[in-house]
């Protein structure tokens, strides 16, 4: 069980040309929104469904201001942070659904 109740978090596409990032209440509900097509816009437009980085925080605040710092950063250091702890680029919630 997720002790959490906020995250930021990193979504790309099988080619990993885009990326977006996020903030939600509930990962788990976001990232199937996103995987299903249910969430209008940029993501479903791009393809944008693959979950490749998150970080959990049990502020709101804290998690805001982390979004908006990650979206301020230039593309290399977004992706320097998620080769760190995901070099492969796997779908982090390949398997959270099936």
């Amino acid at each position: 069980m997720r002790r959490y109740e906020f995250s930021v978090y990193f979504l790309t596409n099988r080619w990993h040309n885009v990326l977006y990032t996020g903030v939600t209440n509930d990962l788990i509900r976001r990232i199937y929104e996103h995987k299903h097509g249910l969430v209008p816009g940029f993501t479903k437009k791009y393809n944008i469904n693959k979950l490749v980085y998150f970080e959990d925080y049990t502020d709101i605040h804290q998690a805001i201001d982390r979004e908006k710092q990650i979206k301020g950063w230039v593309r290399r250091k977004k992706d320097a942070l998620i080769e760190r702890e995901n070099p492969s680029w796997l779908d982090l919630a390949e398997r959270w659904y099936d």
